[in-house]
């Protein structure tokens, strides 16, 4: 038996990372458990050759400047990482092409988007302001209705929150906008949470949109990787212990109460309270005896679905940037404005309709190598397909799929295929395999709009189990790493008790 532990957190992904560090800096007694042998989960890098590839983060959002700080900025300070991660800025959201049909480029600057986008859909104005004007009071009155916790909160004082916190993004887009490309090229962060507009909470997209506009799109120095690494060292300075290779197997519950965790090897520890980084699907079903399990958790599953994964391109460049044409870090490339049928292709083989591609060495030419960069091409996917691939056939089709993405690429980037170096290639296999996660999911589960946290509780029925990361709430960086505080928070209120 090993020795007597507050806290077991399982997984060291941004979720678990800053739940063990904000617990460890509070005073527990903290264990963290890694089935793999580097700390990050999504939140890390890989090389091949000289290059050092960004695993999964496009754009972090909530950060803010040092004059205008956002939420995310003061958790860094909080968890004593701020002064040890370099940050950089990114001058605009993104680049939207549908070839023939649109090319638009947006700053992050609510005043330039509006601008930009009357411009291109002149008749479309007025909707334009009356959106914009939307968004940004009903993200206002989520910040200080729901995120301040007003006790006060009502719907006469908050009434476009209350109004518009359970309608889709569709409907809303529908109210005000008429053209499909504007619509597209609003509700462009869609593959950020996974899911079409008329399937896709406008409460998720508002807040969203309004942060990476308000509180600017950054990258990390060093890429994720220096992130996750900063949480770690802070948590081993505040005296906290972590074991790499060791998965946990099974959480111990008796009388609906966590008494311990089993790991892979056999290690039995003795715990009260446990924060799971790991799926809600894995920590349930495969960590806990069913006989363990209150009958309302195992109907729970029966509505949800496990969210999308990706597939994704890793590419070394011999040149910079500039020399290729490409001139924005983060694009959107589009072969359609048909959001439904692009989910759909995600659940099949087929050509994708739409990838994302990040060159972060647009705006950070120390991101690689002198004279050279990396871009990363990314399709959202399910697993579905891929599963049912023969082993035999599972490199050949991953190559001619990442062909597709190149294809795409080129209609707006022509010189980048000849100056490929080094490239890499992952799946929602690959995905399945480093993350242990149900289809490789990348966001948890589907976040429809009835499964947002107004609706669906994110606290467990088991005394003492906690839960972090995407699952616990959403996906994205910003969400992930403040889940693993907030959970830190309920397991301090449970310890005081």
């Amino acid at each position: 038996m090993m020795n007597d532990y507050d806290v077991v957190v399982i997984g060291a992904g941004n979720g678990g990372l800053t739940a063990a560090l904000s617990l460890a800096k509070n005073g527990c007694k903290v264990l963290l458990l890694e089935q793999h042998n580097i700390p990050g989960g999504c939140a890390t890098s890989f090389i091949r050759g000289r290059f050092e590839f960004e695993v999964a983060l496009h754009q972090l959002s909530g950060l803010g400047t040092e004059s205008q700080p956002g939420p995310l900025r003061d958790t860094f300070r909080r968890l004593g990482v701020l002064d040890k991660l370099d940050f950089v800025e990114q001058e605009n959201l993104f680049r939207i092409v549908l070839p023939g049909k649109l090319d638009i480029t947006l700053r992050a600057c609510r005043d330039d988007i509006v601008r930009v986008l009357k411009d291109r859909f002149p008749a479309e104005s007025s909707g334009i302001d009356r959106f914009f004007n939307l968004m940004y009071l009903f993200s206002t009155q989520m910040i200080f209705g729901v995120y301040s916790r007003d006790p006060e909160i009502s719907k006469t004082k908050y009434p476009e929150f209350f109004e518009y916190a359970a309608q889709d993004l569709q409907a809303v887009m529908d109210k005000y906008l008429s053209d499909p490309l504007l619509k597209l090229s609003i509700g462009n962060y869609w593959s950020y949470l996974g899911l079409p507009f008329n399937k896709l909470s406008f409460l998720d997209y508002a807040i969203m949109l309004f942060s990476y506009i308000e509180l600017k799109p950054f990258h990390i120095k060093g890429s994720s990787q220096a992130l996750s690494s900063a949480l770690l060292d802070a948590f081993l300075k505040a005296g906290g212990d972590v074991r790499f290779n060791c998965k946990a197997r099974k959480i111990v519950v008796k009388d609906k109460q966590v008494q311990g965790v089993v790991t892979a090897d056999g290690f039995e520890i003795s715990t009260r309270h446990v924060v799971s980084n790991a799926s809600t699907l894995t920590t349930y079903l495969e960590m806990i005896d069913i006989g363990d399990l209150p009958e309302s958790i195992i109907q729970s599953f029966s509505s949800r679905t496990i969210g999308l994964s990706a597939c994704g391109l890793y590419l070394g460049f011999d040149c910079e940037p500039q020399d290729m044409g490409v001139t924005e870090s983060t694009n959107f490339i589009y072969m359609s404005d048909d959001l439904d049928r692009m989910f759909r292709l995600g659940r099949t083989l087929e050509k994708p309709e739409m990838v994302m591609f990040s060159c972060f060495d647009v705006e950070d030419p120390s991101f690689s190598p002198t004279g050279a960069a990396q871009g990363a091409l990314m399709a959202t996917s399910y697993a579905e397909p891929w599963l049912s691939v023969p082993p035999n056939q599972y490199a050949e089709t991953k190559y001619e799929y990442t062909q597709n993405l190149l294809d795409m690429l080129d209609l707006i980037y022509p010189d980048c295929r000849e100056h490929i170096e080094e490239a890499e290639v992952s799946t929602p296999l690959t995905h399945m395999r480093y993350l242990g996660h149900p289809g490789g999911a990348i966001y948890g589960l589907d976040q429809y709009v009835k499964d947002t946290n107004l609706f669906v509780s994110p606290h467990s029925a088991i005394k003492g189990l906690f839960f972090a990361g995407a699952w616990a709430n959403s996906g994205g960086f910003q969400v992930t790493l403040a889940s693993g505080e907030s959970a830190a928070r309920y397991v301090l209120k449970s310890l005081n008790q």
